[in-house]
């Protein structure tokens, strides 16, 4: 079976092509995995207007990119898959058009991008059963599947950590997206002590963003907030998953999405997991950001299991909302 999914919840328009032939031990392969991104003006957040004229205008050549790579044609195209959750409205409306006018009378399935970002990195990976650490520009939490669902043991409660990292990065002139700035910034940087804002399980960056962009403007060492904020941040991020981790007796930790690119913060997760005796893994930074192969692969699980999806967007569903079906108790 062969599907072509479609990702377009925010700055990235994706499209991604799927196959459940197993390779090895692997369950299904990725067979293409192409897309275009939407870089607002510096200093500017994603403007949802522009960011889905954005898609539609680098639409069709993506499309045929990813048929390119994947070598297949329309025909080959088995079931088609779209990011139906969560996301910015005009976006993933631009997304299920699209989708809509590929699969004319072929199968349509709509997903979720968050577990989307889980079930690529468990393909990609090899990881069974994690607790996930699900990092990105709108979305931070730590999920486990328990009882037939993916459970979120932990969120923000304002801002992604992503998103906190361009507010900063906004403010202080760096480029977005501003997390690889950041990252590169602060090396040999200090340790300067900022805002720490765990809640029992869930986390909040809106004061440490905002207090980063305050030093930095009243005269402290960029390099030195720039390193201050990710100890900071990725500490926070680091301690609810191993709480999570404790609660549901797992051995395994997933880090993905966008977010999880940064080295310190797979170092950090690592050094976690080590001293608990854990298995460490990280989605591939080509599969860890939004893209539409990982919209691809779920599109197959959930066909292969009987889902049956309308054709409507989402935007404010949780990963927690849905049954999910292809994984067992």
């Amino acid at each position: 079976m062969i599907c072509l999914g479609i990702e377009s919840t925010a700055h990235t328009f994706g499209v991604g092509i799927a196959s459940d032939e197993k390779d090895g031990n692997t369950p299904g392969k990725i067979l293409a995995n192409a897309r275009d991104i939407y870089i607002p003006k510096l200093g500017w957040g994603i403007h949802p207007m522009e960011a889905a004229e954005h898609h539609k205008k680098v639409g069709d050549a993506v499309v045929s990119k990813a048929l390119d790579e994947a070598n297949v044609n329309m025909s080959d195209v088995d079931v088609f898959s779209f990011s139906q959750s969560p996301g910015l409205p005009p976006c993933l409306r631009v997304g299920l058009e699209y989708a809509v006018k590929l699969a004319g009378k072929k199968p349509l399935v709509g997903v979720s991008h968050c577990i989307s970002h889980i079930e690529a990195g468990r393909l990609a990976s090899g990881c069974k059963d994690p607790v996930t650490l699900y990092v990105s520009g709108g979305n931070t939490q730590v999920i486990a599947f328990v009882s037939g669902r993916y459970r979120v043991f932990g969120e923000t409660q304002d801002i992604g950590i992503g998103n906190a990292l361009d507010k900063f990065g906004r403010e202080t002139g760096l480029q977005f997206p501003a997390g690889p700035k950041i990252e590169q910034e602060a090396k040999g940087g200090r340790y300067i002590e900022l805002p720490y804002s765990v809640k029992g399980m869930d986390m909040s960056f809106t004061g440490l963003a905002t207090d980063a962009a305050r030093r930095v403007k009243s005269g402290t060492s960029l390099k030195d907030i720039c390193y201050s904020f990710q100890e900071t941040a990725f500490a926070m991020l680091t301690e609810v998953t191993e709480r999570a981790m404790a609660h549901t007796d797992k051995a395994e930790a997933l880090l993905t999405g966008g977010v999880a690119a940064n080295q310190r913060l797979q170092d950090m997760i690592a050094i976690m997991c080590k001293e608990r005796g854990a298995k460490f893994y990280a989605c591939p930074r080509p599969l860890a950001g939004d893209n539409g192969a990982m919209i691809a692969w779920t599109g197959i699980l959930a066909h292969k299991s009987g889902v049956k999806t309308k054709n409507e967007i989402l935007p404010s569903q949780r990963t927690d909302d849905m049954e999910i079906p292809w994984m067992k108790p």
